[in-house]
């Protein structure tokens, strides 16, 4: 049949596929005939879940962890005031200052930090103020009896501690112990029996898993932000320790000491740091890991400091030019540039020049793990470490000492201040852009070695980081006294058709290797 409009005629082609959905139709009423009642069936209980289907919710989590949340508040006399990397004092942005003012946080005075001058109900008038100067952070309460971690820096130099719960207790804390090198602090809470805590994981997190940081921004008091672990291993140049989770859960001023969460309720690192040119949130913040957390809390429970592990060797990373000069292929592990005298190290075997690819059957990325490793074992630990020596491996087993302080360190790195009368003239090496002498003919450069008394800046040596002043110890695997010395160094390497020589440097820095590549046309 045709229409006279022109409109097609329905085919037995469209008759079959319109009965085709009206026959489905009528299989998915009955499908969900089994889920839906009939409209004239009498009415069903309810089935209801915690969380509505196809949803997901933090507040679980969060209802069962915040508790143990505090906020934590510092106060010193305003004449000495504290500066607490953003936690107190410094500034904040315009619209953030005028947040403040209006919602009753300050008087106006001085610069608005998070938890800096004007902060609280208790802030402070400026330095001028007879009041003292009140900083607030963050923090988390690890048992029922009251001890409670934060970040050194957040108490660092505080005449009182209080700390207020998420139901608006508030408690005198007294610290306990701190630990700058890692930014942890402990604090007690007295008399007090049955607090609720949190637990520090025991396993790290994986990059991408979901996170909950908890906290004080600015002073208001619990906030809740989410995101996930952007990161693992982060090196941020505040200490030689630094072994950081990048999260980017919105993290501020006033945060730090807080705890970061993964959806077990478990703290897997304490916030600490941001990276902001604002001082507002950006999405990048630093977490201390919860296995350094709990390393160093034990300690400073036990005796109110940390005593850290020492071998007594100066290191630095391989680089590809080192591991060339080396003669080996990787350059995973830590290069051993000076071994000190009556250490660990030293007693050990331990020699310049020798690789520590491992410490008791763990792999050792680079220096910095080493370090790191080393630092959060206890003196007295007996330790194996796996090394390179000449190309061959080898093991050697050493106990720890414990780590000197930074005068004591001092003290046994100086350079010998010997002064010998002795004459020897300088000669030009054009191949390093160096000028050399003895030592023993330089007053103060001490008794070993060659010194570098000119430096062509436009010179290989100068490119890698020689200056005036600096010793050279070792040529290869030759101790130098003199600048022949240096050049049969240079010269025995080539003829071994090395690509590269290390050369063992002594600089107000410390021992070092320097690897010199020797394909220059320069002569010698």
């Amino acid at each position: 049949m045709t229409r006279s409009d022109n409109t097609p005629s329905v085919t037995k082609r469209h008759r079959k596929a319109l009965l085709a959905g009206v026959v489905g139709l009528a299989l998915a009423g009955v499908v969900a005939g089994q889920f839906m009642p009939p409209l004239n069936a009498p009415a069903a209980a309810q089935i209801t879940t915690s969380q509505p289907a196809g949803t997901f919710s933090f507040a679980d989590i969060v209802e069962k962890v915040s508790p143990a949340v505090v906020s934590v508040k510092v106060k010193k006399d305003a004449g000495d005031r504290m500066a607490m990397s953003g936690d107190l004092g410094g500034n904040v942005p315009p619209q953030i200052e005028q947040f403040l003012k209006r919602f009753g946080f300050g008087d106006g005075q001085g610069p608005m930090g998070p938890g800096g001058p004007g902060m609280g109900p208790r802030g402070g008038h400026g330095p001028k103020g007879e009041r003292p100067v009140v900083g607030q952070g963050s923090g988390f309460i690890i048992s029922a009896d009251g001890y409670v971690v934060t970040n050194n820096h957040v108490v660092d130099g505080a005449d009182e501690v209080d700390v207020t719960t998420t139901d608006g207790k508030e408690y005198q804390a007294k610290v306990i112990g701190t630990d700058p090198r890692t930014d942890v602090a402990l604090l007690k809470i007295e008399n007090v029996t049955n607090l609720p805590w949190v637990k520090l994981a025991d396993s790290a997190p994986r990059v991408g898993d979901w996170v909950i940081a908890v906290g004080n921004p600015f002073g208001l008091g619990g906030t809740v932000t989410a995101g996930i672990v952007s990161a693992r291993g982060r090196d941020i140049g505040s200490g030689p320790y630094d072994d950081f989770i990048q999260i980017d859960a919105p993290i501020n001023r006033g945060n730090s000491g807080g705890p970061t969460f993964s959806l077990n309720g478990e703290v897997i690192g304490m916030n600490t740091a941001i990276v902001s040119p604002s001082g507002g949130n950006v999405g990048i913040a630093f977490a201390i890991p919860s296995e350094t957390v709990k390393t160093v809390v034990t300690q400073l429970r036990e005796k109110g400091s940390v005593a850290r592990g020492y071998i007594g060797v100066q290191i630095q990373p391989v680089t590809e030019d080192l591991a060339s000069g080396l003669g080996i292929k990787e350059t995973e592990g830590a290069l051993v540039a000076q071994v000190q005298p009556n250490t660990p190290g030293a007693k050990a075997g331990l020699k310049a020049g020798d690789v520590i690819v491992k410490v008791n059957n763990e792999a050792i990325k680079d220096a910095r793990d080493l370090t790191r490793k080393v630092g959060m074992m206890k003196p007295g630990t007996e330790i194996q470490l796996a090394l390179i020596r000449d190309t061959k491996p080898m093991t050697l087993s050493l106990t720890l000492d414990q780590l000197p302080t930074d005068q004591q360190m001092a003290a046994r790195s100086g350079t010998p201040q010997s002064e010998d009368d002795a004459t020897g003239g300088n000669k030009d090496l054009p191949r390093l852009g160096l000028q050399l002498a003895p030592s023993k003919s330089v007053q103060g450069a001490g008794g070993e070695g060659v010194v570098v008394t000119g430096v062509d800046p436009n010179g290989v040596a100068a490119q890698r980081g020689f200056k005036t002043g600096d010793v050279i110890l070792k040529v290869g695997d030759k101790a130098v006294a003199t600048p022949k010395d240096v050049r049969d160094g240079l010269a025995a390497a080539k003829a071994e058709n090395r690509k590269a020589v290390l050369i063992q440097v002594k600089s107000e820095q410390g021992v070092r290797f320097v690897a010199i590549t020797l394909d220059t046309k320069a002569k010698g």
